[in-house]
């Protein structure tokens, strides 16, 4: 049971590297010109659309079923509050590192969810590390051109990328050993990380997606969001 927990929390966090290497790729191989700068915000539209199909289909709705109204408004406002702190002190600094806090943001409570599903229903826990490793792929494409532009080095980006595809890892052993018994306590997660992603991406990264005169970012992020339907519907 263990080895196969591994593996899915292991392939869901392997798409955050994958993403960083395809977006190295892009960025070196491919010739600037309107059509790389449309393909790139419309996949930063397709991830917000993805994150915000996390939020409204699984993380909130999860949170939801196990807390009261006052307790989720706490968590929310909180994760709001905390994450538009961390954002106005990162944009102070002149990083643009808002889509990989999101994708962290989202990243760790799923897998976290995922290794307190498992111990009670693995199937549900396979395709809930498929979801997850398809949202990843977008919104690591995304995170590493940010940082790159943020001024890190591309070695120093891919080598954060793949220490932070171990989290998922991390994320759903905890889940497994030490959350599957606190409900409770994961629904506060779940509810805390809604409220940070939202803040993000009215703030930074559905602004920063759209393209005048051109509608194929906003088609990107309904995708997205359609993939998490797809998703939330096979779960």
């Amino acid at each position: 049971m263990l080895t196969n927990l591994l593996l899915f929390s292991g392939f869901a966090g392997i798409t955050v590297f994958l993403g960083g290497i395809i977006a190295n790729y892009f960025n070196h191989h491919l010739k600037e010109s309107p059509v790389k700068y449309e393909i790139t915000h419309t996949l930063m539209s397709f991830g917000s659309g993805i994150m915000l199909s996390a939020l409204a289909l699984v993380l909130i709705p999860k949170g939801m079923d196990e807390l009261e109204l006052m307790p989720i408004v706490f968590s929310f406002v909180f994760g709001a509050i905390l994450f538009m702190i961390i954002d106005q002190y990162l944009a102070k600094k002149g990083g643009k590192t808002a889509t990989l806090l999101a994708m962290m943001m989202d990243f760790i409570p799923e897998s976290i969810a995922m290794g307190a599903v498992f111990a009670i229903e693995p199937s549900m826990a396979v395709l809930l590390a498929v979801f997850i490793g398809l949202q990843n792929l977008p919104e690591a494409f995304n995170s590493f051109r940010d940082l790159v532009q943020s001024g890190f080095t591309v070695k120093k980006t891919l080598i954060i990328f793949f220490f932070l595809s171990f989290s998922g890892i991390i994320g759903a052993l905890i889940g497994h050993y030490f959350l599957s018994d606190y409900t409770v306590l994961t629904a506060h997660l779940m509810i805390f990380a809604s409220g940070g992603i939202l803040y993000l991406l009215i703030q930074d990264i559905v602004p920063e997606s759209k393209l005048e005169k051109n509608y194929l970012t906003s088609l990107g992020a309904i995708l997205g969001f359609l993939v998490g339907i797809i998703g939330d519907k096979i779960l």
